[in-house]
């Protein structure tokens, strides 16, 4: 009967496990001096070696023949650990049975010595599933446990833990591997299995794993049906677009053109690719693309190796425009979860992709009905300022006089007119220093968060001018001010213009667009010019 690769090859011994030394070694150093706990908190991604160590940590302070503080895998504790017949090593899956009176059985059996090895273990798999009734059964006897007894926990999700329980187990964190780590790891099974697999299709495995080995192994199970495993072999199997399609639907998008976006998407669509699959290629892509910007040096470092440096470099988005499309990516794959139809969120993210922010269009008016002559709005009154010289107040023809009404007796007195106050003229103030800007904004590079510089650095978002003692940032209204006007920015910015400046800087934020004032207020200014009106 055929093995899959992930069982077959899993680790054995500690010296085995790839990727997690720094664990290894301190697990092996415990059994070694027999300085060990009663209790271990595994924690990590999935396919890390969490299970798998777990496994080695119970046969290793059972074994009878230790090396080095591994297994021997020989003995008959070993071996009977290994093929599950030694009824002292309990593996549970916490998924399954995570209700209180699980717990309860498994506290009731725990208390016995073991029959056949020297310690009884409890590996209990995704522990985080337990109930809170189950975690307060399990705390008293993970907390004062027998001197037989020994409890390996491991889980996915630390945060649903109870601090309780994790204040009684020595933890330790399984990081995810690098591609490079998987990658290496596969073309030696692959060499083990008389696998043809290419070096380039190695490393795009290593980076489809995300950081998990079983995941690395299993992908490499699925594509072993060839004799020799190439990229368009992966990219077949695993219904990805490839770095050449992608490409080219990045360069549509980035000039706008929806039609051949869509026509590029059905396409991929046609040929199997999954709309959530194509997206992730997009998301892969432009995030390459920002790094190599962003950071030319270390950026090589950082990305996928998916596409070359030149391909990367031809982009040509801006880099606030690449975090727009990262935003609508991961907003369209957040949708794909619960939606009716994926292809066609897929397809309103083509369209987004293509579409470019701008000014707010003028709402175009409604066609008149047919038969109807169409009504245009009357033209505005012409309003005349008063004769600006004395000689053309002279020569202007005086009104008509009209015949003057009789005086009442008792008069009423007219109110008195408004004398206007004249506006107090603006305080002189120091000329604005933009340059101090730039520098402002290269001490702030590393200072906040790598999105938020990326959006200052960007003159159509936010300019600064150092006014005096006073930094005046006008921003852009909308998306852009709430995140770069929280406290926490406002302050760091602050203190990098003290810094630069040498003096007490304070910020004040402004918009970059000023409100426009109401119709009312913009009648009123004009009728405040004539002095027969008078304004309450």
């Amino acid at each position: 009967m055929y093995e899959a690769l992930y069982r077959k090859y899993r680790p054995k011994t500690f010296d085995e496990v790839v990727g997690q030394e720094y664990i290894t070694e301190t697990l092996k150093n415990q059994v070694r001096t027999g300085r060990l706990s009663h209790a271990y908190l595994f924690i990590g991604t999935r396919g890390t070696g969490k299970t798998t160590c777990a496994r080695i940590l119970a046969k290793a302070v059972n074994c009878e023949h230790p090396v080095d503080g591994n297994p021997c895998n020989e003995c008959a504790s070993c071996r009977g650990i290994e093929s599950g017949s030694v009824m002292d090593v309990v593996e549970l899956d916490a998924a399954s049975n995570n209700g209180v009176d699980d717990v309860r059985m498994l506290r009731e059996e725990a208390i016995f010595s073991p029959t056949t090895v020297r310690k009884r273990v409890y590996i209990i798999d995704e522990v985080h599933m337990l109930s809170k009734p189950a975690f307060n059964a399990l705390l008293k006897i993970l907390e004062e446990p027998p001197q037989h007894l020994m409890f390996i926990l491991a889980t996915t999700e630390l945060n649903k833990v109870l601090p309780t329980i994790l204040s009684r187990c020595q933890r330790h964190s399984f990081r995810r591997l690098d591609s490079e780590t998987i990658a290496r790891r596969l073309a030696w099974v692959a060499g083990q299995e008389g696998i043809g697999l290419e070096e380039d299709a190695a490393r795009l495995l290593g980076r489809m794993a995300d950081g998990g080995m079983r995941d690395g192994l299993s992908l490499l199970d699925q594509c072993a049906s060839r004799e020799t495993v190439t990229v368009e072999t992966v990219m077949h199997s695993m219904g990805l677009a490839g770095a050449t399609r992608t490409l080219s639907l990045v360069s549509s998008a980035a000039d706008g053109d929806v039609s051949s976006a869509l026509e590029q998407y059905e396409a991929l669509w046609q040929d199997g690719k999954e709309p959530a699959g194509l997206l992730g290629e997009l998301s892969s892509l432009f995030r390459d693309v920002l790094l190599l910007r962003l950071a030319p040096e270390n950026g090589r470092n950082l990305i996928s190796g998916a596409y070359g440096e030149e391909s990367l470099r031809s982009v040509p988005l801006s880099s606030s425009e690449i975090i727009r499309c990262l935003n609508i990516i991961q907003k369209y794959q957040a949708s794909m979860v619960t939606a009716a139809s994926p292809r066609l969120q897929g397809e309103l993210c083509m369209i987004e992709l293509c579409s470019r922010p701008g000014p707010a269009e003028t709402p175009v008016a409604a066609a008149p009905a047919p038969g109807k002559p169409e009504k245009h709005p009357a033209p505005a009154p012409v309003r005349h300022a008063p004769p600006a010289s004395p000689l053309s107040a002279e020569v202007a023809p005086a009104p008509p006089a009209e015949k003057a009404a009789p005086e009442p007796e008792n008069p009423v007195p007219e109110p008195e007119k408004p004398v206007p106050v004249p506006a107090p003229e603006p305080s002189p103030s120091a000329p604005e220093d933009d340059a101090a800007w730039q520098a402002i904004l290269d001490d702030l590079s590393g200072k906040i968060i790598f999105g938020t510089y990326i959006l200052m650095t960007d003159p159509g978002n936010v300019t600064g001018a150092l006014v005096g003692n006073e930094l005046i940032l006008r921003v852009r209204p909308g998306f852009e001010t709430a995140m770069i006007t929280t406290a926490d920015n406002i302050n760091k910015i602050r203190q990098s213009a003290c810094a630069v400046t040498g003096k007490a800087v304070t910020v004040r934020v402004e918009e970059l667009t000023p409100k426009p004032a109401s119709v009312n207020e913009d009648k009123l200014a004009q009728l405040g010019q004539f002095g027969n009106v008078t304004i309450r």
